[in-house]
């Protein structure tokens, strides 16, 4: 009934994560043997069709308008930042609202990610382990951002736990997730680009560098995916992109050998 309920207004993916969570729930309790699987053979119930790939993620000539467009608005608020280290680092929300400022090195400008912040109420208060041990991970920064957070530490006021996004009215001491939806959706639509969510960020900072001939096993890693596949499954449209592209180079590469 629950997820029946539950699915009455949301996305098979959506349903499927939440059924997932409930069965590892499930499984834990019947080691212990408190309960029995009232989940098995559970049918799942959607009414949203999925979203596809490429509509999750903004194409590079949008991303460069969206890169250009929060430089211009950069000290007109944190929620600016948060927007920059989303489109240049792939980081998820959790683990950028999670950042405390002796996790940049403006030396070698690199960020340490090996924790996240709680930012809603089904998180653990506070700060929180990774998504996977994958996600405990060093990445290498572009310099002009490094030195924008640079300038940041020195202006911005310091707080206990010297959180990078600190916000003191917020309930949970962080920029939240909704206003830096709105902001971003506010951003988008003022360029004329059709809006993508925060998370979306993550996918178009994947898509980017998967489309510059990136490696694939580094943007893996980079992500903090639990393992390559994974990055395989959710870029197939990108690598697909990029596959016919590769056709046509190697057609042309034996041509010229053969002219």
């Amino acid at each position: 009934m629950f997820i029946n309920q539950f699915g009455s207004s949301r996305a098979k993916e959506t349903v499927e994560k939440v059924n997932t969570h409930i069965r590892a729930c499930v499984k834990d309790a019947m080691d212990e043997q408190i309960i029995r699987d009232f989940t098995r053979n559970t049918v799942i119930t959607y009414t949203v069709p999925a979203k596809k790939s490429e509509e999750k993620h903004l194409s590079y000539k949008e991303s460069q308008m969206l890169l250009k467009e929060i430089w211009k608005n950069i000290d007109n608020g944190l929620g600016y930042s948060l927007l920059l280290l989303g489109l240049t680092s792939g980081m998820r929300f959790g683990e950028m609202v999670g950042l405390t400022r002796k996790d940049f090195d403006f030396q070698k400008n690199t960020i340490r990610i090996n924790k996240t912040w709680g930012y809603m109420k089904r998180h653990p208060e506070g700060f929180g382990p990774t998504k996977n041990e994958q996600s405990v991970r060093t990445i290498t920064m572009n310099p002009t951002v490094m030195a924008h957070f640079k300038k940041l530490f020195k202006t911005m006021p310091t707080n206990i736990h010297q959180l990078v996004f600190y916000s003191p009215t917020s309930k949970y001491k962080v920029i939240s997730n909704t206003n830096a939806n709105k902001l971003l959706k506010k951003t988008l639509s003022k360029l004329g680009i059709t809006p993508i969510s925060i998370h979306g960020l993550r996918h178009t900072h994947a898509s980017v560098l998967l489309y510059k001939n990136v490696s694939i096993h580094y943007v893996s890693e980079r992500l903090g995916h639990g393992d390559i596949d994974t990055t395989l499954r959710e870029y197939t449209h990108v690598i697909k992109e990029l596959r016919e592209k590769d056709d046509q180079a190697t057609v042309k590469i034996f041509e010229k050998m053969i002219g």
